[in-house]
């Protein structure tokens, strides 16, 4: 298994350094994605080995993770690992990825298991439910599942991942009019129809913190591209007619907007989802121009 793996440095602090020690052992491209605090000669001076790419500008989590792909497939990469970089790598990883490689030749999207700083599980597998957009996280709850285990599931991580050269050959990368949150989603399913499995390794862990990329608690972004991206990708991936559509539509934003109301700032909270609502009608995707 040729495994290169990428790290999407947006923020700096310790986080990224954090991520990169974790991956000891493993090949390694460190995208820095238009961070401002010097995080990225820090990563330079602490890992003389990992690679620096500099995209000049914030591309995204997609538009990033596909600058880092690229380069991986360019240095023989025929697996590419991304890890959030407010995320950790446990070890025994690259062993458990080896072995699910080596079971699961029809796979094309690994994903790992994610918990939490205290352990909590984050992902377990996941179903999506494609008519309503629910993307359920713990389809397997227990961690204590046999050593070895394999599931097909629905949909991978963003936070950790690994594909396969062949997938992206044939379903194509990231997609970057997402910009942020959904985009595992959508590329799951599109590499699921190009005929590959999504398989979940739960011996691969990774511990996240979350959040981090989008501001953390108090940050409305989070709300304001999963209402967008969400929409998107269901009328993308299950098209419906336009009574039906927009019954459906509607059932997202109330979704979204009951998460609103836990929200430390609720209002602004509110009006984010709105905004998304609005700009998945209009079709207005990319990077949000104002909050």
């Amino acid at each position: 298994m040729q495994l290169v793996a990428v790290v999407l440095n947006w923020n700096g602090g310790d986080d990224t350094l954090d991520a990169l020690a974790s991956l000891e052992g493993i090949e390694s491209i460190c995208v820095d994605n238009g961070s401002t605090d010097g995080s990225d000669r820090l990563v330079e001076e602490r890992f003389p080995d990992v690679e620096v790419l500099r995209t000049g500008a914030n591309l995204g989590y997609a538009g990033g993770n596909n600058a880092g792909i690229r380069r991986a497939l360019e240095r023989g990469a025929d697996w590419v690992l991304i890890l959030n970089n407010d995320a950790v790598a446990e070890p025994g990883l690259r062993a458990a990825l080896e072995r699910a490689v080596a079971q699961r030749p029809d796979a094309g999207l690994l994903a790992c298991r994610v918990v939490g700083e205290d352990g909590t599980l984050q992902y377990g597998g996941a179903k999506y439910r494609s008519w309503i957009g629910y993307s359920g996280r713990a389809q397997v709850r227990s961690p204590d599942v046999a050593p070895g285990t394999l599931l097909d599931v629905d949909r991978a991580d963003g936070a950790a991942s690994v594909v396969s050269r062949a997938a992206t050959e044939a379903a194509g990368l990231l997609d970057e009019s997402l910009f942020l949150y959904v985009e595992d989603v959508d590329w799951s399913l599109r590499i699921r129809r190009a005929g590959f499995a999504v398989v979940y390794v739960p011996d691969a862990v990774v511990r996240h913190k979350g959040s981090a990329a989008s501001g953390g608690d108090r940050s409305t972004t989070n709300l304001y591209y999963d209402t967008r991206n969400t929409i998107v990708v269901l009328e993308k991936h299950a098209k419906l007619p336009r009574g039906l559509k927009g019954m459906r539509r509607g059932v997202v934003v109330a979704t979204h907007a009951a998460q609103s109301l836990g929200h430390p700032a609720r209002g602004d909270a509110l009006r984010a989802v709105l905004a998304g609502w609005r700009d998945a009608r209009a079709g207005k995707l990319g990077q949000r121009s104002s909050p």
